[in-house]
């Protein structure tokens, strides 16, 4: 990941621009899990290295389960440098004590006020969100899931009956005869 996340100059200019400065800790968050899942490196951020037994005396580790774990401290290794390359000073200096997914922890409660800010924020305005005269289903639709999505990342994940019994009570009147076939079909009744 280093050499393409690192020395790719559009992820690079954008983390100039980006850095954690405490105040925009969610739209950091959110930017960097964007640059990790490209890179299909989100695991090794949202989970500790895993545990490697030591061998009893006389045997020795397997192979593949010493690759796996030496891939996985690499990996972390990388997140944490880019981490704490996209922030600032002072709050690098308090957390470069820390791997990839300590920090990412500490940072959460260190900003868990923001995060519930925009909790609030999100439930707020997915609560008032009504479907305009003239707009599109699917806009409107679109919308609202990106409100859904934004609560899974915070944690608050709802299934996906619930998801869609929100969204079908929030059109207008005239989509009734719509939804409630939606929800003859998501329930499996004729």
């Amino acid at each position: 990941m280093t050499t393409t996340v690192v020395n790719n100059s559009l992820f690079r200019t954008f983390f100039e621009k980006q850095k954690l400065t405490g105040i925009n800790f969610m739209e950091w968050y959110r930017n960097l899990r964007i640059v990790l899942s490209i890179e299909d490196k989100l695991p090794f951020l949202e989970q500790p290295i895993p545990a490697i037994l030591v061998p009893a005396a006389g045997q020795v580790i397997p192979s593949d389960v010493h690759n796996t774990h030496t891939a996985w401290v690499k990996d972390s290794k990388e997140i944490y440098g880019l981490m704490l390359m996209t922030m600032d000073p002072d709050i690098q200096k308090n957390l470069e004590h820390l791997g990839a997914y300590d920090m990412l922890k500490e940072l959460k409660m260190l900003y868990a006020q923001q995060a519930y800010q925009e909790l609030l924020q999100t439930v707020r305005e997915f609560h008032t969100c009504k479907q305009e005269e003239g707009q599109y289903v699917s806009s409107y639709v679109l919308k609202m899931k990106s409100y859904i999505d934004i609560l899974e990342r915070l944690g608050y994940a709802m299934n996906q009956n619930l998801s869609v019994s929100l969204i079908l009570v929030s059109l207008r009147k005239e989509y009734d005869g719509l939804c409630k076939i939606i929800t003859c079909i998501a329930w499996g009744r004729p």
